[in-house]
């Protein structure tokens, strides 16, 4: 479809049209916000043990890391 055909479509739309096509983009967009938090959330483990290596393996034996936050803990314990 030419540019000027789409503008001229999109233009003759009437307002429940444009409502239906936003409804539709912000639908798909939550979608794949979630689908990209779902898989990003599956794999905060090992993205996690990766970032904390350099400092694990310098702390003294019979030591941890200590979160100062409430959330680090639930991320990275």
């Amino acid at each position: 479809m030419e540019p000027e055909e789409y503008a001229e479509q999109f233009e003759n739309q009437s307002l429940t049209d444009h409502l239906r096509d936003l409804r539709k983009c912000l639908i798909i967009s939550f979608a794949a916000v979630f689908i990209g938090f779902c898989l990003a959330y599956s794999v905060i483990k090992p993205i996690g043990s990766w970032f904390f290596k350099p400092l694990v393996d310098v702390l003294p034996d019979q030591t941890s890391l200590i979160f100062t936050s409430y959330q680090e803990g639930f991320f990275f314990t």
